[in-house]
């Protein structure tokens, strides 16, 4: 899920109404045979508890217990519909939730009349600072139709809230899929890669940066293994035919690790930095490891305006020169030097889909390395620490810098 606005996240299980009554009669009619036996035979409830049908009453217990959670996420559910206007409750039915961001909620939901699963992106627009970002998304996903990006399918506009209808990607995210696979070659890197520039490309023909690419952020449209991959969360995007940039910004917005040297400096730039995004996103797809990390963002800043990464440590001896040298091209600090996103697309490692590179299994060294800097966050998050490389660092000290009109809308949240 997305953290800068609200991705479309894993789909929370729903409840089974049938099921939920089905354990309760089976718990009446338990409760009625352990009174009978008990007045009639005293050591047969004895025997019930302790003896060969223990297995059954553990079993009824776990069916008891899944229930009560489903029906606490009927709760949930049911508290976030209510906040739903009526006019978007009269055509979609609410399911669950799906995630939540500062400004928004996403929901996913059900057309009434075709039964077609949508999610659902309900933003507060009452404050100015969810009006801008709601704004430039609404701005964007109304320019846009790609196959790569994700789809608005129609919009509610209403004083304090506005409802976006969104294609519902169920695929999971990118690496979430590269882990899942169990066999991941340089030829599955590149069919990913190569739909994310699609995308990129299309959106910079439109003169349209997203500015916040990440993994998090690339969605596959469905399980299947010849899925769409999806970009979406266009709430740090900039479009420069409706904003006076002279197509060059200052801001500096987005996840640090993913943040180009002129973003970083911030020095004017323009569609480039989406390419430098590309180059890390690449790095991690192949290697389960960042090209820059800190847990000082002054040194991870350091690094990132050197422009110093190394192809060191597994998978790297068995990933292509071909797949490097793309690598490279993209994570170059002059941005002026780096590659756009048509280039990309012809480099030969991308345009053959990796033909020549080795077909070597690079799944065990990824899902390794993945895991070891999932239990890396995961202790600074049970220390306190916090850092910036965990999620909940991540979450909390992101930088959310904005144009809005003529002012910066800053919101750090130092922990």
């Amino acid at each position: 899920m997305s953290q800068m606005g609200c991705g479309y996240g894993k789909v929370m299980p729903e409840g089974s109404k049938v099921g939920y009554v089905s354990v309760v009669r089976s718990l009446v009619a338990f409760t009625r045979v352990d009174r009978d036996e008990t007045e009639k035979k005293p050591e047969k409830r004895k025997m019930f508890w302790f003896g060969a049908n223990t297995k059954n009453r553990e079993q009824k217990e776990r069916r008891l217990s899944q229930n009560m959670r489903d029906t606490g996420h009927r709760l949930k559910t049911k508290t976030y519909k209510d906040k739903f206007d009526p006019r978007v409750t009269a055509r979609y039915d609410i399911k669950a939730l799906i995630g939540r961001g500062s400004f928004s909620r996403v929901v996913r939901v059900e057309h009434k009349g075709t039964h077609q699963p949508f999610a659902i992106k309900m933003m507060e627009v009452e404050f100015p600072e969810g009006r801008e970002v709601c704004t430039t998304e609404l701005t964007v996903l109304k320019r846009v139709s790609h196959p790569n990006i994700v789809h608005m399918v129609e919009v509610f506009q209403f004083p304090h809230r506005v409802y976006m209808v969104l294609e519902l990607a169920t695929g999971g995210e990118l690496l979430d899929r590269v882990v899942s696979k169990g066999h991941f070659t340089e030829r599955d890197a590149t069919k990913a890669i190569k739909m994310v520039l699609a995308a990129i490309s299309y959106l910079h023909s439109l003169g349209i940066t997203h500015r916040d690419l990440k993994p998090e952020n690339l969605l596959y449209y469905h399980p299947g293994s010849n899925s769409r991959l999806l970009v979406t969360d266009f709430g740090l995007a900039i479009d420069s035919t409706s904003v006076d940039t002279s197509w060059s910004l200052r801001t500096t917005c987005g996840t640090a690790e993913y943040m180009a040297p002129e973003m970083v400096q911030r020095k004017p730039y323009w569609s480039a930095v989406d390419l430098w995004a590309m180059g890390v996103i690449s790095f991690i797809v192949l290697s389960g490891s960042m090209p820059f990390e800190d847990d000082s963002r002054t040194k991870l800043y350091r690094a990132i305006m050197r422009g110093k990464y190394s192809y060191s440590g597994d998978p790297w001896p068995c990933v292509s020169n071909l797949a490097k040298d793309f690598i490279s091209g993209l994570l170059r600090v002059d941005p002026s030097s780096r590659l756009t996103a048509e280039q990309a697309q012809q480099h030969p490692w991308v345009a053959s889909e990796a033909a020549t590179s080795s077909c070597t299994n690079l799944h065990r060294p990824i899902s390794h390395n993945l895991r070891q800097r999932a239990s890396r966050d995961s202790s600074r998050c049970h220390s306190g620490g916090g850092g910036h490389g965990s999620a909940r660092g991540r979450r909390e000290r992101r930088i959310h810098l904005k144009v809005c009109n003529t002012r910066y809308l800053i919101q750090v949240n130092k922990g």
